[in-house]
């Protein structure tokens, strides 16, 4: 397939070019500029753009064998990396002739534009930020016109790696965004060599800055560069990089944006040190089951006493969350345990509380919504029912004009105590696999509080946000207490067995021995 492709792409290109006919979609300003031996250059880049489109169009994607799918995947990315080198200079040299100081000769104003990004958002049908982004790159890896003499581009390997196709835009803003940086305090020689050197690491190309040097020779992708532009940009000038004094520090900042399909976009950054931070804690909690392990001698026995249910791994491995899911509701974890604990600071004498309403019609008739003080955004009646379990309410009675007519005392579930103790005995989420700590976790009743379960020690267990929320009621989990102590029994594909087995316990307490198996159910 791909020799007929090659013999195509030869015949079309080399073949009776300067006879081509005038393309019909071109305004009369651009044939008014465009002089004729400039013509044959449109005509073959259209002719190429053409059979480019016809052979793609020709290619069923998913009928390719994985190796064709890789080798295409590869081909494609070439050919873009050489148009997007092209883009990147046409765009440079449309700004170039578009200057202010050119006045009516400003290739802008004859075409009516405000600015080149302007005339280039007109002519591409880009976005202003992409056109910027393209100007921007390309006046960094672009030749200089100074008077009548043309001086190299700032950054020539860039450039050098970007017109062949052996760089991508993406990295090669990388590495220009890095060190433009730093240019103005760094010697010329050595932003030289880090510029190499970075190209080398984003090409695969082995030069005298990489040889030697732990992966030599492999090409990295884009945001790898990324990171090794940065600690370039430490090691050049690491007084710039992390400021030391006081006042040049960067801090932290966290806010909200506006509300945007029922989500509220964070904004803002984080210094390294606390995202070195946010970091551990994450990293600690998601690589908890990060793969699969046989069981030692240890884990069979406590298996063989009923002690650890089989199948556990698999249950956390088969958590349907994505990564950023996961680190979401670890942050939920952090702050409700900050909100339960007595160093934090009160409002109006309570500690910081969640203030749902829901309407009792509604709850009962298990339809509607709930709103939270503050929020604009509704949330669902699971999640208000989760609340209820895990926190409590106070009834408040409205009249016909919106008055409050009564209001009940506060109805708190588990209070302090109850739940020090439920903690002390399930030291954490009582789902098997689930590495939640006990400070994080919410108590859940297990025999609903709305089908009266009662609010006591014997009728509680400790569940993380994630299963408490989104799983026990439809994974297959099932809890249950026995003498004061949680049982659970696993899903049919985790157990066939479907036996109740004891699930959590103290770390202060006796081990269990090998012929103290739980009761099965």
């Amino acid at each position: 397939m791909f020799e007929s492709l090659d013999s195509r792409l030869e015949h079309v290109y080399y073949g009776g070019m300067a006879g081509a006919p005038t393309p019909h979609h071109l305004t009369a300003s651009t044939r008014a500029v465009t002089s004729p031996m400039q013509l044959p250059l449109v005509q073959q880049l259209q002719q190429a753009r053409d059979l480019a489109a016809s052979v793609l169009d020709s290619v069923s994607f998913s009928l390719l064998s994985e190796a064709d799918a890789m080798a295409v995947l590869g081909t494609v990315e070439d050919l873009g990396r050489r148009v997007d080198a092209a883009r990147v200079a046409s765009a440079a040299d449309i700004s170039v002739r578009s200057r202010r100081i050119l006045g009516h000769d400003s290739l802008a104003y004859k075409n009516g534009a405000t600015s080149g990004t302007d005339l280039i958002t007109r002519l591409t049908r880009i976005s202003s930020r992409e056109a910027y982004r393209r100007v921007r790159l390309g006046e960094n890896v672009s030749p200089r016109l100074a008077g009548t003499s043309m001086l190299p581009p700032y950054y020539p390997a860039v450039a050098d790696a970007l017109t062949t196709g052996d760089l991508g835009v993406d990295a090669a803003e990388n590495i220009v965004t890095a060190l433009d940086s730093v240019a103005a305090r760094v010697a010329p020689n050595d932003l030289g060599t880090a510029e190499r050197a970075l190209v080398a690491s984003a090409t695969g190309a082995i030069t005298d800055e990489t040889r030697g040097l732990p992966g030599e020779g492999f090409a990295f992708p884009a945001d790898l560069v990324r990171g090794m532009a940065t600690q370039w940009q430490a090691r050049l000038d690491p007084d710039g990089t992390a400021p030391n004094e006081p006042v040049a520090e960067p801090r932290s900042t966290v806010g909200f944006g506006l509300l945007r399909d029922g989500l509220y976009p964070l904004r803002g950054g984080v210094t390294a040190e606390l995202r070195g931070i946010m970091n551990a804690i994450f990293d600690t909690y998601l690589s908890a089951h990060a793969a699969p392990a046989f069981p030692s001698e240890e884990e069979q026995a406590r298996m063989d006493s009923g002690e650890l249910i089989p199948g556990a791994e698999a249950a956390a491995l088969s958590d349907d969350r994505n990564g950023g899911e996961k680190r979401a509701d670890i942050l939920r974890g952090i702050f409700e345990a900050a909100t339960r604990d007595v160093g934090t600071p009160t409002m109006g004498g309570a500690a910081p509380t969640v203030m749902i309403h829901v309407n009792q019609a509604d709850l009962a008739a298990d339809r509607g919504v709930g709103w939270i003080d503050g929020v604009e955004s509704p949330i669902s009646l699971i999640s208000v029912k989760q609340a209820l379990c895990a926190g409590g309410f106070q009834k408040i009675v409205f009249g016909l004009n919106n008055e409050v007519l009564s209001l009940s005392t506060e109805n708190r579930f588990f209070n302090r105590a109850q739940r020090r103790a439920i903690a002390a005995r399930d030291g954490g989420c009582t789902i098997p696999g689930c590495t939640v700590p006990a400070a994080w976790c919410e108590v859940h009743h297990v025999i609903p509080w709305y089908l009266g379960g009662k609010t006591d020690i014997d009728n509680g267990v400790l569940l993380c946000w994630y299963h408490h929320h989104h799983s026990i009621d439809t994974s297959g989990w099932q809890i249950r207490m026995v003498r004061g102590k949680p049982q659970v029994r696993a899903p049919l594909c985790y157990d066939p067995t479907r036996t109740w087995r004891a699930a959590g316990g103290h770390r202060a307490g006796p081990p269990r021995s090998r012929q103290a198996r739980p009761p099965a159910g």
